[in-house]
């Protein structure tokens, strides 16, 4: 790949924003993820955030539930561009996988980064 992948990450409220800051805070890394919020909008409003924040790069769009509006519109979005994947159930430990691994196609790219967010789910011995 010519240049790194992009990680969008498509969110309820505030929580991109958040994880964007936490990532950049943890590994010092500002330019691979961007957060875009589904606050006000509809599909079309959606779409063009998406378009924005994706631009002309291979990406991995991140989504928080695996169900409702922001997985509806990026599966929708990404579909029949082989440049997008799409994964849900966005938790810190995936990011934090991903921002060091944007040399792997989006396909191979969303599947660890779904691999290591798995990995990360615990119940911690009392």
């Amino acid at each position: 790949m010519n240049s790194p992948l992009r990680g969008v990450i498509v969110s309820h409220a505030a929580v991109a924003e958040a994880l964007v800051t936490a990532v950049a805070s943890i590994t010092g890394i500002t330019d691979a993820l961007l957060p875009v919020s589904n606050d006000g909008c509809d599909r079309d409003a959606l779409f063009a955030a998406l378009a924005a924040a994706v631009g002309q790069t291979p990406a991995v769009l991140f989504i928080d539930l695996p169900g409702g509006s922001c997985l509806a519109g990026a599966v929708t979005y990404a579909r029949g561009r082989p440049d997008l994947a799409v994964v849900t159930g966005v938790n810190l430990a995936m990011l934090l996988d991903f921002v060091f691994h944007r040399d792997l196609s989006p396909a191979d790219a969303a599947q660890r980064a779904a691999g290591a967010g798995s990995k990360a789910i615990r119940v911690p011995a009392a």
